[in-house]
């Protein structure tokens, strides 16, 4: 019953606008969080070499978290509805999250912060990318997830200016509310995106509706813990092929761009701008720079998103993410020869181009390839291709920082650029369904249900 409504009924754009509009406030919450966080780090007197470790919280807490809450979701029908009381209760705890998180007063208790926040926004997060899938038929998933993009865009320009925004237009004075040494500018951004994330996540839960199963109680019958494990080793193993095919272009992508948004503020402070101590006037421009760079790049990503759906109707969707994702990589790499703060925009040009396509494409080939009794899980397990190479970075990064790098930020976001050319070069290695014209999940013969 429920592949067949997903086949036969047809959203309005408003429709589909309302299912993503609450992607607008999670992102501006994830964005300060990326933006930031590196920064709060140094202000706590944090070195380079520590920076990834105290980053490990992040990529850890979505490994847990999204398969979890994936699969919890698929197996939940409540009056709010199946995906929906996940959705409100991560927006509740990232919004607490966000206020607690500029105002922690030692190193520990941020990377805590951090952990706790992290964990809220996968709660939200993860089943969203499920909650579109169940909604809309399947030629509109391209459309869906390209409005995805476009709000995570707007949400993550308006986050990367918002310091900026308050101090140079608003002419709010850069002092610091409490010890930590975190400008005022910065916690003022923080507690506006709480009420953006809780706010945003809240119209969506009110102007949406969830398709009720034909079996509810069947849906929320307990499985025992053994019941549970066996189940989800057998979808493990049934993972279909498209899927497999996917992990490798999403693992170089996510370990390049974590490289990034660790590096790229205080690679923007310290190798552009030649600030050398954290806690100056120099650095402080420095990273509102870094801020404008990343709100363009996600400009890009947002005006690039409104004509992604018609390219992708153009042109095979491998192509055309093959070549974002170049973009992406060949700008970054392009960052060694920028010697001029305003150098910094024709590469995030490129990124933003790549950044549309990451959060588009490969979610809309996904969705088609996946039984939708399933789709919470798999898109919750598709995501741990996203947080493993997180892992990988924080873990690995610092060691590599002082070996290799000579705690150079600009030489680490160079890298992440050689990761992203690496991923456009395995696309053409995926079997997108459309080219195959039928499921992937029919092709490994998944049944429909559980």
């Amino acid at each position: 019953m429920l592949r067949r409504n997903r086949l036969e009924h047809s959203h309005s754009l408003l429709q589909i606008i309302n299912i993503s509009v609450g992607f607008f406030g999670i992102q501006f919450g994830w964005a300060l969080q990326m933006s930031n966080t590196s920064a709060i780090y140094e202000y706590l007197c944090a070195n380079p070499e520590q920076i990834p470790l105290l980053w490990l919280a992040a990529p850890v807490s979505g490994l847990i978290a999204q398969p979890l809450v994936g699969y919890a979701s698929d197996h939940t029908w409540t009056p709010l509805g199946r995906r929906r009381p996940y959705l409100l209760v991560g927006a509740l705890l990232s919004s607490l999250a966000l206020v607690w998180m500029p105002n922690a007063s030692s190193l520990w208790m941020a990377a805590g912060l951090l952990w706790i926040l992290d964990t809220a926004v996968n709660i939200s997060m993860q089943p969203f990318r499920a909650f579109v899938a169940d909604c809309l038929p399947a030629h509109q998933h391209t459309l869906a997830f390209s409005l995805q993009s476009f709000f995570i865009g707007l949400g993550s320009v308006s986050a990367a200016i918002a310091p900026w925004y308050l101090h140079n237009v608003i002419h709010l004075e850069n002092v610091t509310l409490s010890g930590n040494g975190v400008p005022s500018t910065v916690k003022i951004s923080f507690y506006i995106g709480a009420a953006f994330f809780l706010g945003t996540v809240l119209w969506t839960i009110l102007t949406t509706t969830e398709t009720p199963p034909e079996q509810p109680k069947r849906i929320n019958s307990p499985l025992t813990p053994a019941q549970t494990v066996r189940h989800i080793g057998k979808l493990i193993r049934a993972m279909p092929i498209t899927m497999r095919q996917l992990a490798g272009v999403q693992f170089c992508s996510w370990f390049g761009l974590f490289c990034l948004f660790l590096y790229f503020p205080p690679a923007i402070a310290h190798n552009i701008f030649g600030a050398t101590p954290e806690n100056t006037e120099l650095y402080t421009a420095g990273i509102e720079w870094a801020g404008i760079a990343i709100a363009l790049y996600n400009g890009v990503c947002l005006v690039f998103s409104l004509i992604l759906p018609r390219l992708c109707e153009i042109h095979s969707r491998k192509t055309l993410y093959s070549f974002c994702l170049l973009c992406g990589g060949v700008g970054i790499v392009s960052l060694l020869f920028v010697e001029t703060p305003y150098g910094i925009f024709l590469p995030m040009v490129g990124l933003g181009i790549s950044w549309s396509s990451i959060l588009s494409i490969p979610y809309a080939i996904l969705a088609e390839s996946l039984s939708p009794a399933h789709v919470g899980f798999y898109m919750g397990i598709f995501n741990t291709f996203i947080v493993i190479p997180q892992i990988a970075v924080a873990l690995g990064l610092g060691w590599l920082m002082t070996h290799g790098l000579n705690s150079n930020p600009l030489l680490a976001v160079v890298l992440g650029g050689s990761c992203l050319i690496l991923a456009a070069l395995l696309v053409p290695s995926i079997s997108d369904p459309v080219d195959e014209q039928e499921p992937d999940y029919e092709l490994v013969g998944r049944p429909l249900e559980s």
